[in-house]
Formats: C-alpha cells, structure tokens, sequence
C-alpha cells in the first residue's frame, strides 16, 4: 500500500536548531526514519498519529494542540496520520552548542 507523503518545510535551519513543520493529509506518512539528534515537537492538532516501529506492534499517540513532548536521538519510526483530518507538527531539533 503506497501512502502520501507528509509534507517537510524546514523553517529555521543554524549552528543551533533546526525547525520544521510537518504537514500530514489524511493517510500521509513521514517515511521511515532515525532521528540522530534530541527533539522537540509541538503538534499543532488535536488526535491521534500511528507510530509504527521495527520493535513494536504499530501504536496509537494521543497529541493535544499546544502541548509538547521531547525525545533522545536514536528513535527509528514512521508516523502516520490514519485520520480523515489534515495534522500539523513542528519538529524542533537541537544541535550542538558552541564550545564552552
């Protein structure tokens, strides 16, 4: 089964973060991917998205407008979003710092 891609627009890319905004049409999916850096995101919809793993029967997360989450670099996953709505996310990535 072949799905859309969601689609990535990069809007802040420095020596500091990286910053962007995941748009999904209903049924859209990130792809598969390993994240090599810490992230933040900020979903900018209210549901559910599917997240698939290599580890995992597929589950279910539960994203509230507003409301963030973080993860640790390593997590390898596709999203998919199953609903019949369009869903928003903005991915914050943090890269390193300068030097001390």
């Amino acid at each position: 089964m072949t799905r859309p891609s969601a689609t990535p627009t990069v809007q802040v890319d420095d020596d500091h973060f990286r910053v962007t905004e995941w748009r999904f049409v209903p049924g859209a999916e990130t792809g598969w991917h390993t994240h090599e850096l810490p992230y933040v995101v900020v979903p900018q919809t209210t549901g559910t998205l599917t997240v698939e793993t290599t580890s995992a029967d597929p589950l279910a997360m539960d994203c509230t407008s507003g409301v963030s989450y973080s993860r640790e670099p390593g997590a390898h996953h596709n999203l998919v979003n199953d609903r019949d709505e369009p869903f928003t996310f903005v991915e914050i990535e943090a890269k390193a710092g300068p030097s001390a």
